[in-house]
């Protein structure tokens, strides 16, 4: 009897049963994720987690060092493999011993299929004291996003969940159905005081399955109510749909909408996030939000050195003459499983510029692949590093993309509720 995987299922997934992040302890669905434990995690210099200086107990190399053989990636997957979450004590790797029957056994696999998971989250707003990040509040529908694109630095945080930062990440998705009225119980506890929001701050929320569910059209909903200042940062042309919503935030300026532009080379954009709008879909949604009076920005994130950062300047341009206001970039950035996710995913592409790549990450990341000390996890170190600031710095004067005008936090008021003095009472609790 050949040595094989034992079902399809594990086949499929590195993710075992009974998750344990932590010793004890059992995944909380029930909150939203705490980024800003995340990000002390990535900084503490143990960025596969508690307890990874020890073997994995139950892991074993494959007999004779042979390549281990994986399920065939999936076409409109970004990621091309499902590594096992950092938190897990076991790790599943599937070989074959010579009888071939795991490479049948991969043929009959069905296709992969987007799986929708309920969020029981009991609250809506996520808090964050980072200093690299200009806003300290925001709002997430969903978990886990379908655009699949493989850089996408909040894959980590879906083995917070149990699953795996991999193909989990895109296919496995949580989405939190009261995420509109548990926003609104927030926003009317007493003390608050408004300050902009994120909308999409961790994970796309114009992410094809809300076109069907239209939780970000609820969280706009309310935002509209309550006069919220409110910025969102797409890579879907679905934002369009909401432009009703975000006309009459706009003309009280409470709204700015950013869309994110990793490339302009369209086969190039499938490769990396297979399920976002092209490249050219992007721009023509900023075009229509300009024309309507919508504030717009564009983001150029990640610039990955090598790959796609000599389109730095054409990705400003474009923006601009597409009614962009104001621009910013981010550097690629590598935390936890994501530099396997990403270093395999460019040997599976784009193979004859992978070495070159990562040896220009390296050089802007002090000789890794990530560095998560505030103040350079965004733009890097070193020459190549500054050298990408300073062409930035010179596109965005040339384009006139350095508009900065502030959200107007003052006209935040909780409206009254339909059902008088009593709802308005236990909305305190």
């Amino acid at each position: 009897m050949g040595a094989q995987f034992a079902s399809r299922t594990a086949a499929r997934s590195n993710v075992r049963p009974g998750f344990h992040p932590f010793d004890g302890i059992e995944p909380d669905l029930d909150r939203e994720i705490d980024l800003e434990q995340i990000e002390a995690l990535e900084r503490s210099g143990q960025p596969e987690g508690p307890g990874a200086s020890q073997p994995r107990r139950g892991a074993r190399p494959a007999p004779f060092a042979e390549p281990q053989l994986r399920r065939p990636p999936e076409h409109g997957r970004g990621a091309t493999i499902n590594p096992a979450s950092r938190f897990d004590r076991q790790e599943t790797n599937a070989f074959d011993d010579g009888w071939e029957t795991l490479a049948a056994e991969f043929a009959d696999l069905a296709p992969l299929r987007t799986t929708m998971l309920r969020d029981s989250s009991r609250t809506a707003i996520s808090w964050n004291k980072s200093p690299d990040i200009g806003f300290d509040r925001a709002v997430n529908p969903y978990r886990g996003c379908e655009h699949g694109c493989v850089y996408c630095y909040a894959r980590p945080s879906h083995a917070y969940l149990g699953y795996s930062p991999g193909v989990d990440f895109e296919s496995k998705l949580l989405y939190k159905p009261d995420v509109a009225s548990l926003l609104e119980k927030e926003l009317r506890k007493p003390g608050y005081t408004a300050r902009p929001l994120a909308l999409g701050s961790n994970t796309d929320p114009y992410q094809p399955i809300e076109r069907t569910l239209k939780l970000t059209r609820e969280v706009l909903e309310v935002m509209d109510r309550f006069s919220h200042p409110v910025t969102i940062v797409t890579k879907s042309a679905g934002v369009l749909r909401d432009i009703d919503i975000l006309q009459e935030l706009a003309s009280r300026n409470l709204v700015r909408v950013y869309i994110s532009l990793t490339t302009l080379d369209a086969p190039l954009a499938r490769k990396m996030e297979p399920r976002a709008a092209t490249p050219y879909r992007r721009l023509q949604a900023l075009t229509e939000l300009s024309q309507a009076g919508i504030p717009t920005g564009v983001l150029a994130a990640p610039m990955i050195p090598g790959l796609n950062d000599a389109e730095l300047e054409r990705i400003l341009e474009a923006a601009h003459k597409a009614g962009a206001r104001q621009a910013g970039y981010v550097l690629l950035r590598l935390p936890h499983e994501l530099k396997q996710i990403f270093e395999d995913w460019l040997h599976t592409n784009v193979p004859e510029r992978a070495r070159h790549v990562l040896q220009l990450i390296r050089e802007t990341r002090g000789g890794g692949l990530n560095d998560a000390n505030f103040g350079k996890r965004f733009i890097g170190t070193g020459v190549y590093a500054d050298l990408l600031a300073r062409r930035f710095a010179v596109a965005a004067r040339q384009f006139a993309l350095h508009e900065r005008d502030d959200l107007d936090c003052t006209q935040f008021r909780a409206p009254s509720t339909q059902h008088g003095f009593a709802e308005t009472q236990m909305s305190l609790f």
